[in-house]
């Protein structure tokens, strides 16, 4: 297991949808490299995922799933901190704690809020409202120098900063900070894989067109399918240029993402050529990058005593750290020891 001698990177993903190429090539794959420099705690944030309405039997399934994809990408558990969210009961008692110390017109600003409000109009729960707040005690349980996190979350963390800044201010010390204020950590290639069929949109692995999307265990003729028919533009010019041709840039994205070509090496290979060789390049790419992948993602995915032993250790190792910032929490707010 990493020292604490390391700065604490923390991220999760909520198990709901598919796990896409998206979250593979921007987050996933990335986290892989960090464990080297970084202390590194992954969660599957199933707390979050029932703010809409979720089947208990597909949800149960999910974690399973995810975690062995986890594994699977590259995670190790000997090296990595993998758990679920809900397995470490701090997560839900310092949301409360911070919810007191978060304005209502704070949360009311949240675009994803407001997004997510217009899509459940029969369910805007309080927790939706939230949200924010219990992201912002996920991560600063871990007092987390930096957090991985996608141009749509980037909101949400600026929203942890303030709350604890404001919170640092009224109970800490410049020696001794409550809590550590995070920075974001955007990865500059592949950070935010697009929507193959409206390639103005993020790839969403709870997208409800099937095509928009490649999952990451999606068999190798579906992925191929999908992106032979994946949105461009008429003229056949290989560019990146994301605003007059989304599309094509979003595949040369995924190009460079998934062969570590640049951008120009692209455009020198496939421009005045058409687009049928540059999509199948771009597809069977993808499909010699997701091959080990979901090879061992069958290997781990089978032993079901393996990952809730994988399970059990992780919530261990992270309520160890997320009890000690607790506890300090409820000993600046004048709370009686227990």
């Amino acid at each position: 297991m990493a020292t604490e001698s390391k700065p604490v990177v923390l991220s999760g993903i909520q198990p709901s949808g598919r796990l896409t190429l998206g979250n593979y090539l921007g987050a996933l794959k990335n986290w892989v490299k960090l464990n080297e420099q970084f202390t590194c705690y992954y969660m599957l944030v199933d707390m979050h995922a029932i703010t809409v309405r979720q089947d208990p039997a597909v949800l149960r399934d999910r974690c399973y799933e995810f975690l062995a994809l986890y594994i699977a990408c590259g995670l190790d558990p000997a090296s990595n901190v993998l758990f679920v969210q809900s397995h470490v009961p701090a997560h839900a008692r310092l949301a409360w704690v911070l919810n007191c110390y978060t304005q209502m017109g704070e949360l009311s600003r949240m675009t994803q809020f407001k997004d997510k409000s217009q899509k459940n109009t029969d369910n805007i729960n309080a927790g939706l409202f939230s949200y924010p707040v219990l992201m912002a005690a996920d991560i600063l349980l871990y007092q987390a120098g930096a957090v991985p996190v996608g141009e749509d979350q980037k909101q949400h963390l600026e929203l942890t900063r303030d709350v604890a800044m404001r919170f640092n201010n009224l109970y800490g010390s410049p020696e001794r900070p409550v809590f550590t204020v995070p920075e974001p950590m955007i990865p500059p290639v592949g950070a935010r894989i697009m929507s193959l069929q409206e390639p103005t949109k993020k790839m969403s692995k709870s997208d409800a067109a099937e095509t928009n999307a490649v999952y990451l265990l999606d068999d190798p003729d579906v992925i191929t399918r999908k992106i032979k028919r994946a949105v461009t533009d008429m003229d056949n010019s290989v560019r990146y240029a994301p605003t007059e041709k989304p599309g094509v840039s979003n595949l040369m994205s995924i190009l460079a993402a998934t062969t570590g070509q640049s951008f120009d090496s692209i455009v020198t290979q496939y421009d005045g050529q058409g687009y049928g060789k540059f999509k199948a390049a771009c597809a069977e790419a993808v499909v010699e990058c997701l091959r080990p992948v979901q090879a061992r993602y069958h290997e781990v995915r089978d032993d079901l005593d393996g990952l809730r032993r994988i399970l059990r250790d992780g919530a261990e190792q992270a309520s160890l750290r997320a009890d000690a910032t607790l506890k300090h929490v409820h000993e600046v707010l004048g709370f009686i020891p227990e």
